[in-house]
């Protein structure tokens, strides 16, 4: 049988009482496995003791994935978060510092959620706490009292950039995608491309420029049963021959 890519997957840091864990939600270990057909291995949410050369040794590709969790503002210069917001600062540490060395190593990385929120944070970018509240923009909150089919069931299009690396996947220049976030794009980073925005105008993708493998952030969960929806299935494969392209160019 010939080995598969490794691909990595952050980890949050859970309390589940009396201890901490490093945890990785169940959807995207089986859509690392099965749509991008890799290997998915857990990275810890550790920014002390593990090298992030180590890192990028092992792995063939990374997966920053979604989280309740937000990014800390002070990361972004942004204002004191409120006393209700979650925060995961061991993630925030370890993915803001795994980000730039995974792209200068040309290590192919996939952002989702939380995850392109880091990857806009870690190139320079600023981020809205609460994109509800900002004028002009829609809600982009999922309604937590549904089922986990209706909170990622479709919930609005996303019009993709022609020419763009999303469109080139997609066949098209819009898709209907799900929608579970309060944070989004204030300010984005410099050095990429948007690849996706909302009816509201919110970036809600992009792709890194220059980039030396692939290098895509989404706002989206293309996780979430990509096998019932071409265009996450679409993704995943892009992302997983990334994978393999890399891990061939280091068995060279």
């Amino acid at each position: 049988m010939r080995p598969r890519p490794i691909v990595g997957l952050s980890a949050d840091v859970k309390y589940i009482d009396p201890h901490r864990y490093h945890c990785v939600g169940d959807k995207y270990v089986k859509a690392v496995s099965g749509a991008a057909d890799a290997l998915p291995v857990l990275l810890p949410a550790v920014s002390d003791g593990i090298d992030t050369e180590e890192i990028l040794e092992l792995v063939d590709g990374i997966v920053l994935t979604g989280s309740y969790a937000n990014i800390h503002p002070d990361y972004y210069g942004g204002e004191t978060p409120d006393e209700d917001s979650p925060l995961d600062e061991n993630r925030d540490a370890a993915n803001l510092r795994l980000i730039p060395a995974a792209l200068d190593h040309g290590v192919p990385i996939f952002g989702l959620c939380r995850g392109f929120q880091e990857m806009n944070v870690a190139l320079g970018g600023t981020l809205h706490q609460k994109v509800h509240e900002q004028p002009g923009y829609d809600c982009h909150l999922e309604d937590s009292e549904q089922s986990l089919d209706a909170q990622y069931g479709p919930a609005h299009p996303v019009f993709l950039t022609a020419g763009g690396l999303l469109a080139g996947i997609a066949g098209s220049l819009e898709q209907t995608v799900n929608s579970l976030h309060g944070q989004g794009v204030d300010r984005l980073a410099d050095g990429v491309s948007i690849e996706a925005r909302a009816p509201d105008g919110l970036v809600e993708g992009f792709s890194v420029n220059n980039a030396d493998a692939f290098a895509l952030a989404v706002q989206w969960h293309p996780e979430w049963q990509p096998h019932n929806n071409p265009f996450y299935a679409a993704t995943w494969q892009a992302f997983g021959d990334a994978c393999r392209s890399r891990k061939e160019s280091k068995e060279r």
